[in-house]
């Protein structure tokens, strides 16, 4: 496969290309926790495979995860920047898993809006080699490639994000118990039900919501039983009246697209463990909400 301007060889270069754009996207959303930011990688992805000499490249797959990798790592370092001007908690961009089942396809590892949310506390090599052992299962000297480092690096980088994880996040209940809680939560949220809400909160809860100062968006996380849910009973009123509620995928799990006059206006996720609900994130901000709705088509269950 010669890297000429044939046409034939670049639409062998496309073919090959998107075979394994589907694990790109899965590496560097993981990588960003923002599909915007992957897509933008996976387009400079392209340019460098179109530029390649590819009758050098044995193993075109590898390559390309491999460019994939690093272009994801360099947008986090910058990524990291850019997030200190942030107003308020910042959350990961929803995905729609069920208009990209391949995203969750090959093990669903690191894709869990809270297993995000953790990750983006890492540094970004550790992010980057956690995520391509647990989510790719690359063998640990060919993520060491990736990332330019050594073996032994590469295997203290992925425990040290593994003990992170382990140590933020506990058990999370299987799906048909969250989708229960998940109701409960919901109906006890809109009517502001103190004693449902206490019965159902984890005591060190924490409820973050993601508007980068958008009017009526928290800037500040609310901790504890207590706080999250007397938060929770004072919106209520203000906030859930002429809404609309659809069920709908995000990040593999079950989530809440709430809109008003058929805009989306925020969407809700929880994680919850056996203590009940740990994280309640909502993501306000217009430019992670639009993306998503507009993946959703007809793809939403009131």
């Amino acid at each position: 496969m010669g890297s000429g301007d044939g046409t034939d060889s670049l639409d062998e270069a496309a073919d090959v290309f998107m075979a394994a754009r589907p694990q790109l996207f899965g590496i560097a959303y993981r990588v960003l926790g923002s599909a915007t930011e992957a897509e933008d990688v996976l387009q400079e992805a392209w340019l460098r495979w179109q530029h390649t000499d590819r009758d050098v490249v044995r193993e075109p797959k590898a390559f390309l995860a491999t460019v994939t990798a690093r272009l994801a790592l360099n947008v986090a370092q910058s990524a990291r920047v850019r997030r200190e001007s942030y107003v308020g908690p910042w959350l990961p961009e929803p995905v729609d898993t069920r208009a990209d089942p391949q995203l969750g396809a090959e093990r669903a590892e690191a894709l869990d809006t809270a297993v995000l949310f953790l990750l983006e506390r890492l540094n970004p090599v550790e992010r980057a080699a956690y995520v391509l052992r647990e989510a790719f299962d690359y063998p640990y000297q060919q993520i060491a490639d990736m990332l330019e480092t050594s073996e032994t690096n590469t295997r203290q980088l992925v425990s040290r994000a593994r003990k992170h994880i382990a140590s933020e996040r506990r058990k999370p209940v299987d799906a048909t118990e969250h989708r229960r809680l998940m109701e409960v939560f919901l109906a006890a949220a809109q009517t502001g039900d103190l004693a449902v809400l206490e019965n159902i909160l984890a005591e060190d809860v924490v409820s973050y919501t993601d508007g980068n100062g958008l009017r009526g968006a928290s800037k500040f996380p609310v901790v504890g039983l207590a706080h999250v849910s007397r938060y929770l009973a004072a919106f209520a009123p203000r906030f859930w009246p002429e809404k609309e509620i659809h069920w709908v995928e995000a990040n593999g799990g079950p989530a809440v697209l709430v809109s008003a006059g058929g805009t989306a206006v925020v969407l809700l996720t929880l994680d919850i463990s056996e203590r009940g609900v740990e994280r309640a994130m909502w993501v306000m901000n217009p430019e992670k909400l639009a993306p998503y709705a507009a993946s959703l088509g007809g793809g939403t269950t009131s």
